[in-house]
């Protein structure tokens, strides 16, 4: 048994700053576990590459804490590293009395989670900053920036070689168990021995807790986030990126407008349900993956909640129209013309028996093991600090 290595299960953003942050901190050699044939193919490759500022968070929790850690890590890595990253700011954009009601507890929240330059604006001023959008008030959030964490996830991957780690791709976790000394891990390009073992694996994240003996508390329910182009003359209308004000009752933050470090702006993503974790076409599907989310009674009593919402997102999915129509209220001069599809991520939402959907991280330690089992959005703009925190964590297992 290789007492002293490290394994990390999974090689996008989340698990790679984690590999990196275990090396730096308890000087062992890692080795990161990726079943693709490259880093960052999945949550990650498919991010909108958004730096979030942590405005949203409820202070105190570790989502918070750890966005607000992980964001200047995040701008420091960077610029480090020579990856672009401005700090391009965003507006929150309130359309509606009820709305205008929520900026002032988001700014709030924001204030509480460490954002000195979060403020609070009017029409005169948001136009100034967004000539095209519409609104009756908006939150400046000038904290918010954008990179490519393809790059960065790149760049993780370096820094871990050259620190005498490993990144094996095409290495597919099949099952681990604890063994004396350490844990004994089957993947599809052989046995590995570990010290300890840490799931990062996003997507199928309750799939390897199981196969290592493990009851997870939550099961992985996949929501497609469906992103369009804006393109012709509907391209000049964003500069930076416009944001609606979210509804409270979920963890997505709502279709909003993103001008990208290449120039190309997208509008997106919607929350529609996903029927294969892995699948980035538009009508993927899995039967294993959607069996899964049949027999699981969370996810009906979720749908069961919110049939509208979903109605709603699904309808907006099939029809540009529908997307122009509900982002006009953001940037009243968008047209259907001008939009057309451009892709989609898959985020790994994390959901309960009970139908509630995990709002904060969940990360569960075992023996010899530690298992993330939600870190969606903003866990990319987070992962630096997340990894710091399990390599915290993992210390203090370590004899």
């Amino acid at each position: 048994m290789a007492a002293e290595r490290l394994a990390v299960v999974g090689g996008g953003i989340v698990g790679l700053a984690t590999a990196r942050a275990l090396q730096k901190r308890l000087n062992r050699p890692v080795v990161v576990l990726e079943a693709e044939t490259k880093v960052a193919s999945h949550q990650t490759g498919h991010n909108s590459g958004v730096i979030h500022s942590g405005l949203y968070y409820k202070p105190g929790s570790l989502k918070a804490n750890l966005c607000a850690e992980g964001r200047e890590a995040m701008f420091s890595f960077c610029r480090e590293h020579g990856i672009e990253a401005p700090r391009c700011g965003k507006l929150v954009v309130a359309t509606s009395g009820e709305e205008v009601s929520r900026l002032a507890e988001l700014e709030a929240r924001g204030r509480a989670n460490g954002l000195a330059g979060v403020k609070r604006i009017g029409p005169e001023e948001m136009r100034a900053i967004e000539p095209a959008v519409g609104g009756i008030a908006a939150l400046h959030v000038p904290e918010t920036g954008k990179t490519d964490f393809i790059k960065v996830s790149e760049a993780m991957a370096a820094d871990i070689r050259a620190g005498g780690g490993e990144v094996r791709t095409s290495a597919r976790f099949m099952r681990a168990k604890v063994e004396s000394g350490g844990v004994a891990i089957e993947t599809t390009a052989g046995r590995v021995d570990a010290h300890l073992l840490v799931n990062c694996a996003g997507l199928q994240c309750d799939r390897v807790a199981r196969r290592c003996g493990v009851s997870p508390p939550i099961r992985i329910v996949p929501f497609r986030g469906e992103y369009w182009r804006l393109a012709g003359p509907g391209a000049s209308l964003v500069r930076h990126m416009i944001y609606p004000v979210p509804d409270p009752r979920f963890p997505f933050l709502g279709v909003h407008f993103l001008r990208h470090l290449d120039g190309e702006v997208t509008v997106g993503p919607n929350a529609i349900l996903g029927l294969a974790r892995h699948g980035y076409r538009r009508f993927s599907l899995s039967l294993r993956d959607a069996f899964s989310i049949a027999l699981f009674p969370g996810f009906w009593r979720l749908a069961l909640r919110h049939p509208a919402t979903g109605v709603r997102e699904f309808l907006r999915s099939l029809s540009r129209r529908a997307t122009a129509r509900a982002v006009r209220r953001l940037v009243p001069a968008v047209r259907a013309a001008d939009l057309s599809y451009h892709g989609c991520g898959i985020r790994a939402q994390a959901v309960f028996p009970d139908g509630r959907l995990a709002d904060d991280f969940v990360i569960e330690e075992g023996e010899r093991m530690v298992h993330v089992l939600n870190a969606p959005s903003p866990g990319a703009t987070a992962s630096l600090a997340i990894g710091r925190h399990i390599a915290e964590i993992a210390a203090k297992r370590l004899p």
